[in-house]
C-alpha cells in the first residue's frame, strides 16, 4: 500500500536543465493512491531480480545507502529522496537523456501467513509526455485544447527495492522502457545493479549457454545436421518444462546422451562462466517464468534457401535428409495432415 510519495523534477544537467526539488510529500486521496499504485506496479511483470553493488563497499552505492536509511528510519524519507534525485541529476552524461518527473514512493507491505511483512521503496521516472485533448463548454458550444501529460499505459523507468537481503544489496526489480540511446544510464550509472544469483538467474543462464552451444559450438566439433540441432533444442526445452529441479547429470544423460557431447558442453559452460565472470549452478529449482521467456528463442526452424522453412516440434526419427541428382532434400513422415 502506498504510504509516502514525493515528486522531483530532474532535468538533463548536460543540457543545462534544472533540478527542481519538492520540499514536502504529496498528500493524496485514496482514489489517487490506487491509480498511482496501479500505474507504478503493473509495469513489473518479470520475476527477474537484481541487487545493488559497488566497486568498493555497498554503502558507497548512493541509491543503496539512501534506501537503507529510509528502511531504517522513515523520518528520513524526504531527505533521502532528495539525495536520490540529486544523484540522478549528477550522473547524467548523455545529452539524449530526457528530463522528467522522479517519483520516490514508500510502500507498506502486507502481512504474510507468518505475520511478517516486507516493505518496499519505488523509484520511478516519467519522461515521455502524451498529447491529450481538453474539451470544455464555451458559450453555447465547446472549446477544444491540446495539452501534454503523463500517460498511464506505460512507465518509462522504474525500480522497486524490497526490504530483504540487505547484506547482499537488497532484492530489486528494474525496468527501463525508454533508453534514449543510453542503455547504461538507469541500470548502471544511476542504480548500479547486477542480476541476483537466484533460481531465475540459473535457469536463464543455463538455457542461454546451452542454446549457444547447440547453435554454434556443436556443429564445429561434431557432424550434426540442422535436424539434429533442432532435436537437441526441443529436448532441452521440454526437459525444463517437465522438471521441477535441474540436475546437470540428469540433463546431460537425457538430453545430450553422448559422452563426448557432454564433455564438450561441460567445457563450453566453463569457458562461458570464466568469460562472463559468472557461476552457474548445476543443481537448482527451475523457474517457470525464466523458461517461458527463454523458450521464445528455442524455435527449431530449418531454413532451406529462400524457398522453405521447416518447423520441428517433435520426433527426430520422422525427418530424413539426403541428396540425389536434383539436390539436397528432407523427407518428412507424418500420420495425418491438419
Amino acid at each position: 500500500m502506498l504510504s509516502k510519495i514525493i515528486v522531483h523534477r530532474v532535468g538533463n544537467r548536460i543540457n543545462q536543465e534544472s533540478l527542481i526539488l519538492a520540499q514536502e510529500e504529496l498528500i493524496l486521496d485514496d482514489e489517487m493512491k490506487e491509480l498511482l499504485e496501479d500505474f507504478f506496479l503493473k509495469a513489473f511483470k518479470s520475476e527477474e531480480q537484481f541487487r545493488f553493488y559497488s566497486d568498493s563497499y555497498l554503502v558507497n552505492n548512493p541509491v543503496y545507502s539512501s534506501v537503507a536509511e529510509i528502511f531504517e528510519d522513515k523520518g528520513k524519507f524526504i531527505w533521502e529522496a532528495e539525495n536520490i534525485a540529486k544523484h540522478l541529476y549528477e550522473i547524467t552524461e548523455n545529452p539524449r537523456v530526457q528530463s522528467g518527473e522522479l517519483f520516490v514512493v514508500y510502500f507498506e507491505g502486507e502481512e504474510n501467513a507468518d505475520g511478517n511483512k516486507i516493505d518496499s521503496i519505488g523509484i520511478f521516472k516519467t519522461e515521455n509526455k502524451t498529447p491529450f485533448l481538453k474539451i470544455f463548454p464555451q458559450n453555447e458550444s465547446f472549446e477544444i485544447e491540446k495539452d501534454y501529460g503523463i500517460g498511464l499505459s506505460k512507465l518509462d523507468k522504474g525500480c522497486i527495492i524490497y526490504n530483504s537481503f540487505k547484506e547482499t544489496g537488497f532484492a530489486v526489480s528494474v525496468i527501463d522502457n525508454n533508453k534514449n540511446g543510453d542503455m547504461y544510464y538507469w541500470f548502471e550509472d544511476f542504480l548500479k545493479v547486477k542480476q541476483r544469483d537466484d533460481e531465475y538467474f540459473h535457469t536463464q543462464e543455463t538455457l542461454a549457454v546451452y542454446k549457444d552451444f547447440i547453435t554454434h559450438q556443436l556443429p564445429q566439433e561434431f557432424e550434426v545436421s540442422k535436424a539434429d540441432q533442432a532435436d537437441f533444442l526441443n529436448k532441452s526445452i521440454n526437459f525444463f518444462k517437465e522438471k521441477e529441479k535441474f540436475d546437470f547429470d540428469e540433463f546431460a544423460n537425457e538430453v545430450l546422451e553422448d559422452k563426448n557431447v557432454i564433455e564438450s558442453f561441460s567445457n563450453f559452460k566453463s569457458d562461458y562462466e570464466n568469460e562472463m565472470q559468472v557461476s552457474i549452478s548445476e543443481d537448482f529449482a527451475i523457474n517457470e517464468s525464466a523458461v517461458k521467456k527463454q523458450s521464445r528463442g528455442f524455435k527449431s526452424v530449418i531454413k532451406l534457401d529462400k524457398n522453405f522453412h521447416i518447423y520441428v516440434h517433435g520426433d527426430r526419427k520422422k525427418i530424413e535428409t539426403g541428396q540425389d541428382e536434383k539436390g539436397k532434400y528432407y523427407r518428412l513422415y507424418f500420420d495425418e495432415e491438419k
